[in-house]
């Protein structure tokens, strides 16, 4: 191929008085014509980019690359319209070097995820199992908070007294109605005595009027035993403890949903035994045994719906997790309406899980487990349900027709990750230590003072239970809808907007003692430690939320999976604490609910420092510099040489 071809083939071009235009793309080229020293433009297909490397070449103006060259295609036939002037297409230049392969029937993916590709992000499927899956969390809000119900607190000598039937001549109740004082004499019908106090025991009979019972009354949990009500509570967080370990490596061997089953099985039968238990003992164990169970199901459910959606909709999801616990810790005093014995509760909070049991059938299992445990069937199990996923989402158009064989690469790729980081790597890297002293102290002041406010509606007083409890319920809700637009509108400033929440929410926390001795109305008061504790309520709502969905960004992939265990198991040993930090109720109602609010301060300046790294964008990195300067370059702003004769014809 010679220049003179080429300086015939651009005289044809300036002949025909319009531009070629056709349905490929086009890009402006210059020509160094040597007989008459001129320059002139051609939009040329994209079919003939080696033609004119070639040319250049020779004349000293491109050097072309050192990959072979194809052979020349001719040019293609221009078209016209209907008025006769050529129009040509401007679109992105990058795509000049896309060959025009024929169009396939069906559409292929090159992406190394295959899931991902056809099923997409989020749809009508994964709204369906998300909603199915977030069901666990009702019973799990209940075992935890039903304590509010089944073991409201009573006031002596109105809602219980020392049995008095077994009472010496020379014996009397304390005011307290915990003791039984020995007098050195008789003691007159009226109360009055003569003699000296000789000593006090504690009162181990108890009469009680109240219209529920409640397993205070069955246990005898008054006066010095009261402290045992924190402890069947702490066996409760002890069992969501151990459940989240026990949950997390059972799914190294078994699936998500195999978890999940168990757990909802053995959670009814544990559930039954829990209620009817006569013992104290046998009480706390299978309140423990019922708390791993439900550990077990939030636990393997969060890992079958961050398996099934993906980009920003899966970090919505997780942050919307907590709504339905706050549902049902709404719902709970209507379910304990029904009911005026704890034993009867108990049933009525445990047999709603069976209606899990019943949407089995739309509760997925998780694709990539399978592909990366399972066997040869399993293969075809995802393959299957794939398949009926993308059909109900309707993209089945996105299927290609080796379906299969990507399927099985992927598995390929899963097996082939990198594993992931011990504990002890976690500290290794930039800021590494840094965020994970952050990290641990937030989140365990988070769920410390997330749990500690709910059971510390027990000091506000039983008289209003109900609607301090949905109050609790509505502002949690609201401050996981305020942490998801922290996440989806303020970026890489979320964390900070989070942890300044908290700094100020805690600070208005800390005003309960501004009235706790002043003279006020009970109801007055209530209201105004409800509305107090609701602003950290919202705040501590809004944070662990967040850092449930996102803490992990501040750390390298292979790294984020051990450090959200970590993270999450920290701050459930921290929160073995929370039953007995609302005992300091009985020094003053405002000394717990300031711990509290101290707690957030202490989680907000924590949170301020999670600042995850500034991305860079690498997206050109990987190109060569002629592909990522063309990508780069906008045509609208390329040079055009045209000739003066015809200006006129020139279209871009």
């Amino acid at each position: 191929m010679t220049p003179e071809f080429l300086n015939q083939h651009i005289q044809r071009n300036n002949s025909s008085n319009s531009i070629q235009s056709n349905h490929s793309n086009h890009t402006p080229s210059i020509y160094n014509a040597n007989n008459n020293h001129r320059l002139s433009v051609s939009l040329t297909p994209v079919t003939t980019p080696q033609l004119l490397q070639r040319h250049n070449a020779t004349a000293g103006v491109y050097t072309p690359p050192a990959t072979p060259l194809s052979p020349p295609t001719p040019p293609h036939t221009p078209q016209f319209n209907a008025a006769g002037v050529g129009r040509s297409k401007i679109i992105d230049e990058s795509s000049l070097t896309q060959s025009n392969a024929k169009a396939k029937p069906t559409p292929t993916t090159t992406a190394s995820d295959i899931i991902g590709s056809v099923l997409g992000d989020f749809g009508i499927w994964q709204l369906r199992s998300v909603l199915i899956l977030f069901l666990c969390k009702l019973p799990a809000s209940w075992f935890m908070a039903c304590i509010i119900y089944t073991a409201p607190e009573i006031k002596p000598p109105t809602q219980y007294h020392c049995d008095t039937s077994q009472l010496n001549a020379n014996q009397t109740i304390a005011p307290n109605q915990c003791y039984v004082v020995n007098w050195s004499g008789n003691v007159a019908p009226n109360g009055t005595t003569s003699g000296e106090m000789l000593s006090q025991t504690p009162c181990t009979k108890f009469v009680y009027e109240d219209y529920f019972y409640s397993f205070i009354m069955q246990y005898n949990l008054v006066c010095l035993r009261e402290i045992f009500v924190a402890w069947t509570q702490y066996w409760h967080l002890f069992g969501v403890l151990v459940g989240g370990v026990i949950g997390t490596k059972a799914m190294l061997r078994l699936s998500p949903r195999t978890v999940y089953i168990i757990g909802a099985v053995l959670q009814i039968i544990l559930g039954v035994i829990t209620g009817y238990s006569t013992d104290l003992t046998m009480h706390c164990i299978f309140r423990c045994l019922a708390a791993i169970c439900c550990a077990l199901m939030f636990t393997s459910a969060q890992a079958i719906f961050v398996d099934i959606t993906g980009g920003r909709y899966r970090t919505g999801v997780i942050i919307l997790y907590d709504t339905f616990w706050s549902l049902g810790v709404i719902l709970l005093p209507g379910i304990s309406s029904f009911f005026n014995n704890w034993s009867q509760l108990y049933l009525g909070i445990t047999f709603p899980t069976v209606i899990l049991l019943f949407l089995l059938q739309w509760t997925p299992e998780s694709p990539r487990w399978l592909l990366k445990n399972g066997n040869e069937h399993d293969v075809y199990r995802v393959e299957r349900m794939i398949r009926k996923a993308v059909d109900i989402n309707e993209r089945t158009f996105l299927i290609p027709d080796d379906f299969r064989q990507q399927i099985e690469r992927l598995r390929d790729t899963l097996r082939s990750q990198r594993p992931p980081a011990t504990w002890l790597q976690l500290w290794h890297g930039p800021r590494a230590t840094h965020y994970m002293l952050a990290a641990h102290v937030a989140l365990a002041c988070y769920i410390v003072n997330y749990m500690g406010m709910l059971l510390n509606l027990r000091s506000f007083g039983r008289d209003y239970r109900m609607p301090n409890t949905i109050a609790m319920g509505f502002a949690e809700i609201i401050g996981c809808f305020i942490g998801l637009h922290f996440v989806m509108k303020q970026g890489q400033k979320k964390f900070m907007y989070a942890g300044c929440f908290n700094v100020v929410a805690g600070l208005v926390g800390c005003l309960g003692w501004t009235f706790t001795h002043v003279n006020l109305n009970p109801d007055l008061k209530v209201v105004l430690w409800m509305i107090i504790a609701l602003v950290p309520k919202v705040s501590v709502s809004c944070a662990q939320s967040m850092m449930q969905g996102c803490m992990a960004e501040v750390m390298p992939a292979h790294k984020k999976q051990p450090f959200a265990f970590s993270v999450v198991t920290f701050a459930r040993i921290w929160l073995l604490s929370a039953p007995f930090i609302n005992l300091l109720k009985k020094t003053d109602v405002a000394l717990s609910l300031t711990f509290f609010s101290v707690l957030t301060v202490i989680g907000g300046i924590c949170t301020c420092l999670l600042q995850p790294p500034k991305q860079k964008n690498t997206a050109n990195l990987t190109m060569s510099n002629e592909v990522s300067n063309k990508k780069e370059r906008s045509p609208l702003t390329a040079t055009v040489w045209t000739v003066e004769s015809e200006a006129n014809n020139t279209r871009l």
